[in-house]
């Protein structure tokens, strides 16, 4: 049987200081998976459930019927691994998100895999490891950025800038591509964290963060 994947998306459309749509950016999907796609069983999930908005709607119609993440719950223990998709929106909820970091606990006390690509690395930020202290604490990890913000105009934009938080609450952990929107994959095993941490910086390190999950189901 193939292993089960719980593949989170951001509810939130709307970037709140210019009204601008925002969401869940395709790439970041869509490159993982396809490396993903006939290997693991993919479920996937939101906020709100439903549609899940994305920064290119007219390409995303295979995504518009999400579950509600909090009926994921009691069914967490079927999964192997969770993902979360990048793009901007999972900055304004899924950050705080009590459902999404009580899940990601859930797996990293079960030492399943949980990753997370671009701006998604911001899911971590308010968990816990199975040791009480921060789930990044003193782990390498990557994400989006402060270059990469600046360039794309929307540092100002944002509740806070992912990767100064990811270097704070890591402890100086955070790590980067040589150059702006160079690929980045960091796969952090260390003891103490539970399962395999996956973090990948853009969407140009999407797919590694792919095949870095199906490495870490064995596959």
């Amino acid at each position: 049987m193939a292993p089960k994947v719980l593949v989170v998306l951001t509810s939130h459309d709307t970037i709140p200081s210019t009204g601008k749509p925002t969401g869940w950016f395709l790439p970041e999907f869509a490159h993982p998976h396809h490396v993903l796609n006939g290997k693991v069983d993919l479920t996937i999930a939101s906020p709100k459930g439903g549609e899940a908005p994305s920064t290119r709607p007219q390409q995303s119609k295979l995504w518009k019927e999400t579950h509600k993440l909090a009926d994921i719950v009691p069914r967490a223990g079927e999964f192997d691994a969770i993902f979360y998709v990048g793009g901007h929106g999972p900055m304004f909820d899924l950050t705080n998100d009590q459902t999404s970091i009580g899940l990601i606990e859930t797996f990293a006390k079960a030492k399943k895999p949980i990753s997370a690509v671009c701006h998604a690395p911001c899911v971590f930020l308010n968990t816990k490891a199975p040791s009480g202290e921060a789930l990044i604490s003193g782990k390498t990890v990557t994400g989006f950025s402060n270059d990469e913000e600046d360039q794309v105009q929307l540092s100002a934009a944002m509740p806070f800038m992912l990767e100064t938080e990811l270097d704070k609450i890591s402890g100086g952990k955070y790590v980067k591509a040589a150059e702006p929107w160079g690929e980045k994959v960091c796969v952090e095993t260390t003891a103490g964290i539970g399962g395999p941490l996956i973090t990948g910086q853009n969407p140009a390190s999407a797919a590694g963060v792919g095949e870095a999950l199906l490495k870490a189901l064995g596959l």
